[in-house]
């Protein structure tokens, strides 16, 4: 069963990709999804505006996979409720 935050990370990659939301599961990678750097940057931009979180350039060049973003996003989005500044 699916949180809303990973809902809404896959939701907003669907949109962004064009892709049905169910091609898109919690262990898909990347590459089996066939989004490549490009289309990773622009997930990552439509992310940061849906949660309203700034992803650091360095953590998002390792995410491979959707568990990795929806944990980055995780983090980002509870360091923020939490008034810290923690990076993904």
């Amino acid at each position: 069963m699916q949180d809303e935050l990973t809902k809404k990370v896959i939701s907003t990659m669907a949109a962004t990709q064009h892709i049905s939301e169910d091609k898109i599961t919690i262990d898909s990678t990347f590459q089996e999804l066939g989004i490549d750097s490009l289309d990773g940057i622009n997930i990552l931009f439509a992310l940061e505006s849906a949660f309203d979180i700034s992803i650091p350039d360095d953590k998002a060049k390792e995410i491979r996979s959707v568990r990795e973003m929806v944990d980055g996003v995780r983090m980002l989005v509870e360091a923020k409720s939490d008034g810290s500044t923690a990076s993904a």
